[in-house]
């Protein structure tokens, strides 16, 4: 990154100390995370995938209950009085703010000609789409691609270790949450706010957030009426999605544990089950 002194003496300074206090956050958050365990005399109910459960139970519980008193009422108004068209643009808008990430993560992972469809594509988007607000690359055949770090990691071999719910931010794992920091500096409105100022950026953040929750009303919808248990359901919705990423939706049979489908009438050898 290539940082303006001039600037960086005035008002962006604080920016930087904002991200900086951000980034020292989820570093701790992670830190307590990994140093935790759980009590001794239920340690056998434990999910090896989970062994932090109590703590993530915590977070989510905090999380869900600003959730539903902050966001749930601000996306509501959202998604009744703005346009979905309008809808459409911002999220257009923020996809595109942070495809870089994915820019980056497609050449990380050898795939060099997703990365040059992805490169087009996010110059595209940014010049004739008007900063992203039109998907002109879509229409032009260049598709949208789904990388970020974690994924990259998990191309690699790296395994997902154990799983993790941060506050406020929401499911990721020892290996995903390295993407945090990367997306953050992979993201335009950091380096725009580093230029403007917090003036400009905080409101686009601000927005960026409502946008990303009103695009999870239906899925929360669905935990609300269909988990019995809805941190559960969140943990193994999350743990399968990125495990479909990882694998571009190819994903190999040894992933498959034949032993958690309890209503599975055949045994892993295909005979059926006594």
């Amino acid at each position: 990154m290539n940082e303006n002194i001039r600037i960086l003496r005035n008002t962006n300074s604080i920016i930087n100390h904002d991200y900086l206090m951000v980034i020292l956050l989820f570093i701790g958050i992670i830190v307590l995370q990994g140093c935790a365990s759980a009590p001794k005399n239920s340690s056998q109910d434990l999910d090896p995938a989970d062994p932090h459960e109590n703590i993530n139970r915590a977070s989510y519980d905090i999380t869900d209950k600003v959730d539903r008193t902050v966001f749930v009422p601000i996306v509501n108004a959202y998604i009744d009085y703005v346009p979905n068209a309008a809808q459409r643009s911002i999220g257009n808008f923020y996809d595109n703010l942070s495809y870089p990430n994915v820019v980056l993560n497609s050449f990380l992972q050898g795939k060099v000609t997703q990365g040059a469809s992805d490169t087009l594509r996010f110059f595209v988007n940014s010049t004739v789409g008007m900063f992203g607000l039109f998907d002109m690359a879509t229409h032009m055949g260049l598709q949208k691609h789904d990388e970020d770090f974690g994924q990259t990691l998990g191309v690699w071999g790296v395994n997902p270790g154990s799983y993790l719910f941060i506050p406020l931010v929401g499911p990721s794992s020892e290996r995903d949450v390295t993407n945090i920091p990367v997306g953050i500096f992979t993201n335009v409105l950091f380096y725009a706010g580093l230029v403007v100022g917090s003036y400009f950026a905080a409101p686009l953040t601000i927005l960026g957030a409502i946008d990303k929750r009103a695009r999870l009303i239906g899925p929360m919808r669905i935990r609300d009426e269909a988990a019995i248990d809805p941190y559960l359901f969140v943990r193994e919705a999350s743990l399968q999605q990125r495990e479909f990423l990882v694998h571009d939706g190819k994903l190999p049979l040894d992933l498959y544990d034949y032993e958690h489908f309890q209503d599975n009438p055949f045994d892993k050898d295909g005979k059926k089950q006594k």
